[in-house]
């Protein structure tokens, strides 16, 4: 059976027809077409009583057909049969369906010219095929197929700051027209010709827009709190009411995400203020005390999320450690305090960094063992590293050869800061004794410590050790272990 004996058989349903008596009249499919059928397939001399009984069959199977298919007509609000129908109605009566036709775009079928020589048979519908002119299809442009839908997610902001990724859009461009804005008076005393309207009203507009960003970020209330925060922090006075109360504000308090960029400038530009003269004074000691007093509120705070300004942080911390002159009274304390808060921000972050903590270690091994260093600066890097940790001394001092450099450079019985920070880095290798016991020398097995102790560590740390065998042999032992 076929789609267009389907249809065929539609058209010649929806014609009325007279009621007359008709003797050997099999139905609407004709007892011929089963015939033809057959001999397509090489069946010869079918007897018209089978032919008869299949025709019958065969009808009766197309009006069960499209009964099946009336009803999805029915259900989808329609009044034609398209060809889903038919395919519906086959799979409800466990047939097969028809391949090859499409609902969207049904065929078009055309009624054949009637044949001269046949005049008694029936109206005949076919499928016209379309033509397809090869030249024409291959002269045309091609198009091409756009990609599927699809969806991916990108970060829109992070704490408030734009990726620069092609997915957002671009940020607002700074000031232009340097050479306008700062240009210089020319050398005849006059200055440079005013510029065209045009460039001024870009320039005005551009800080207009910048104006306008500020406020929509930092809200009033902030604006007020940074201006009465960064007033009770600098200069320090002798009340120290307001500033215990602006650092205990720092640690505690959220929502000072919006600050956060404010604040860590603020740092920055404090400390770089407090080294940039040749000899601090005390004014300047005390202001480093109150900034690195504040970068450590701003780690202590866990509602900040500090990790996008890191960056930021470490060079204020590292200028305060490695700075080559510090104001006499605040030595001490301003570099053990960088170190401190140093080794937490190594403690907090490192895991999530983990390039971080030998960037740092590095940055303290080169001012440790580098030949233009002052004894500030190695003393800035040992407590560093004394900061971070024990394995880290380990490999600045005795893998890193750092020890033996600062001995070199002391005198024999020499005291002072920067010796008082091997010694107490020394401690962390290994701790001292309690009831310390002095290396003899005329013993041979003294002499062979005594002799490790200089390889290790050099004459001059080796001789301060001379008085503590129990801390020597701790001190060789630890290092011995780690290796």
């Amino acid at each position: 059976m076929s789609m267009s004996g389907i249809i065929r058989f539609n058209i010649t349903m929806s014609k009325p027809k007279a009621k007359a008596a008709q003797t050997h009249q099999t139905g609407i499919y004709k007892s011929d077409s089963v015939r033809d059928v057959a001999e397509s397939l090489g069946i010869a001399n079918l007897s018209e009583t089978v032919a008869s009984s299949l025709a019958s069959d065969v009808e009766y199977r197309i009006h069960q057909v499209i009964e099946e298919a009336s009803r999805f007509m029915r259900h989808a609000r329609r009044t034609t049969i398209t060809t889903s129908d038919i395919d519906q109605a086959l799979r409800v009566l466990n047939i097969e369906p028809l391949y090859g036709h499409n609902p969207h775009n049904p065929p078009v079928f055309r009624r054949a010219l009637p044949f001269p020589n046949a005049a008694n048979v029936g109206p005949v519908y076919f499928v016209e095929d379309e033509e397809i002119d090869f030249d024409r299809v291959l002269r045309e442009e091609k198009i091409t197929l756009p990609k599927g839908v699809s969806w991916t997610a990108h970060w829109l902001a992070v704490e408030g700051v734009q990726p620069l990724i092609p997915e957002n859009p671009p940020a607002i461009p700074k000031d232009v027209d340097q050479e306008i804005t700062k240009s210089p008076p020319q050398a005849n005393g006059a200055f440079p010709l005013t510029p065209p309207s045009e460039s001024r009203s870009t320039v005005k507009k551009q800080q207009q827009q910048q104006q306008q960003l500020v406020k929509q970020v930092l809200s009033r209330e902030l604006q007020l709190y940074y201006t009465r925060l960064t007033a009770s922090l600098l200069p320090p006075t002798a009340d120290s009411t307001k500033r215990t109360a602006a650092l205990a504000s720092l640690r505690n308090d959220a929502g000072l995400q919006a600050l956060l960029p404010y604040l860590i400038r603020w740092v920055g530009e404090g400390v770089v203020t407090a080294l940039k003269e040749g000899a601090q004074t005390e004014a300047d000691g005390r202001s480093l005390e109150v900034l690195l007093d504040v970068v450590s509120a701003i780690l202590e705070n866990n509602t900040l999320f500090i990790e996008p300004y890191l960056h930021q942080l470490l060079p204020a911390i590292l200028s305060t450690l490695l700075h080559s002159t510090l104001p006499p009274s605040h030595t001490t304390h301003l570099r053990t305090s960088a170190a401190q808060t140093l080794s937490r921000l190594l403690t907090q972050h490192s895991t999530t960094y983990p390039s971080l903590s030998p960037r740092i270690m590095k940055t303290l091994l080169v001012a440790l063992i580098s030949a233009d260093k002052s004894k500030g600066t190695r003393e800035g890097a040992i407590r560093g590293l004394v900061g971070i940790g024990k394995e880290a001394v380990r490999k600045g001092l005795v893998e890193g050869g750092g020890v033996k450099v600062v001995g070199s450079e002391c005198t024999p019985g020499e005291t002072g800061p920067l010796v008082d920070s091997v010694m107490t880095a020394l401690n962390v290798l290994h701790p001292a004794s309690d009831m310390p016991e002095s290396l003899d020398a005329t013993d041979d097995g003294d002499t062979v410590t005594i002799a490790q102790l200089q390889d290790v560590l050099g004459n001059f740390f080796a001789e301060k050790l001379h008085g503590d065998k129990g801390w020597a042999l701790g001190i060789l032992g630890s290092i011995k272990q780690q290796s």
